[in-house]
């Protein structure tokens, strides 16, 4: 599988075009974030066109920058000594990549590369660090994704250990639709092999049951969702939990904000 270093192929827009992108973010931490704390981070970022597998940070290097997504979709990815990885986080708008620098981390315990191309928003490392000193709300809203994430991983954990290829495949792609929006994904069997930690013979066995069952079409680099609800049904329930975690967690923080206002 070819992954194209960030160095490489992130292409920056010119002054203009990054002016425009600016009012327009689909970011969702960005477009939550106060707007003086907001406009702090984009005056700072570097509004970027990302490619189809495309590495943002490497595990165990240092990370020069982080990316708040508009679009597109990123893999977290555990790489182990003998070569063999598996997927542990998705991303996408909803969320930022490059959690350690909000801790206070300088490198990346993971491998990020991204699914499909888009665009984010790319500020240095050193560069935000600075900011978020002086923009608690938003350092506190990273730190809430961070955790969000984390039980993500937790859960990708359970499931690759006690679930079916059939089930984790239904599940990925559910994730992976969740973000990008688009029904079609361009996939090859390697690649969810590598994300799903199997062999590509058992995600062409699991691909094809989805296929006959209605769910999917499934050609060469190519993955369509026909029939999502019952996709939903033949996804485990580590997707339901994933996403029940995160309104739980995101239902506690509206609450304290609405008794702040309240007693404002």
């Amino acid at each position: 599988m070819a992954i194209l270093p960030a160095s490489r192929k992130v292409r920056s827009l010119n002054h203009s075009a990054r002016r425009n992108a600016e009012g327009g973010t689909n970011n969702n931490l960005l477009l939550r974030a106060d707007y003086t704390e907001r406009a702090g981070v984009l005056h700072a970022a570097e509004f970027v066109r990302l490619k189809l597998r495309q590495i943002l940070h490497e595990a165990g290097e240092v990370i020069k920058s982080v990316y708040f997504p508009n679009d597109g979709l990123i893999s977290i990815i555990a790489t182990q000594p003998d070569g063999k990885s598996v997927e542990v986080g998705l991303t996408g708008k909803e969320g930022f990549v490059g959690v350690p620098v909000v801790f206070g981390f300088r490198t990346s315990a993971t491998t990020s590369v991204t699914q499909c191309d888009g665009t984010a928003y790319r500020i240095d490392a050193a560069a935000l660090r600075g900011l978020l000193s002086k923009a608690p709300r938003f350092q506190a809203s990273l730190q809430r994704y961070a955790m969000i994430l984390g039980a993500q991983s937790i859960q990708l954990a359970a499931c690759n250990r006690l679930h079916g290829a059939e089930e984790r495949l239904a599940r990925w792609l559910l994730m992976s639709h969740d973000r990008i929006g688009n029904t079609t994904m361009p996939l090859t069997q390697e690649f969810l092999a590598q994300m799903l930690g199997t062999r590509r013979s058992t995600v062409s066995l699991s691909a094809s049951v989805l296929q006959k069952r209605g769910m999917i079409t499934y050609t060469r680099g190519n993955v369509t969702i026909v029939d999502r609800h019952h996709l939903e049904e033949a996804a485990c329930d580590c997707y339901g939990i994933i996403q029940q975690q995160k309104r739980n967690w995101q239902a506690e923080v509206e609450n304290v904000r609405h008794r702040t206002l309240l007693r404002a």
